[in-house]
């Protein structure tokens, strides 16, 4: 059997807002409250793999990063900007507006409220 990332958990401060967040910025459906008592907000990424938001007292953010095709990229770009959300090229500068990524031609980092650091990155 191949070995296949099937979720992983994403602190928050608020769950639910995270995911809305994280999944309105990326284009992904939020699916409904998961876990015994409905503690994980799920967002699904893709076919194999949920992102499980949850609310913890103190957050720690976490560094996730994705690959996407260049429509795909363009379309998060338009909604962080339309969004206002800011962004930018480096993970010490997610603030900076520039997609000038180091390791791909097109990449950018932003920020949610709890501190976690998303990273899109393109080939074109």
């Amino acid at each position: 059997m191949t070995v296949t990332l099937n979720h992983t958990i994403v602190p928050a401060r608020d769950h639910h807002a995270a995911a809305r967040f994280f999944a309105e910025v990326m284009g992904l459906p939020v699916l409904p409250p998961a876990g015994r008592h409905g503690h994980f907000a799920p967002v699904r990424v893709n076919e194999q793999l949920t992102l499980d938001f949850m609310a913890v007292p103190a957050p720690e953010g976490h560094h996730l990063a994705f690959d996407v095709d260049p429509d795909t990229f363009d379309a998060i770009l338009g909604r962080l900007r339309d969004g206002d959300v800011p962004y930018g090229s480096e993970p010490g500068s997610p603030d900076n507006g520039r997609i000038d990524h180091p390791l791909c031609p097109r990449g950018l980092f932003f920020r949610d409220d709890s501190g976690n650091l998303f990273e899109v990155m393109s080939p074109a």
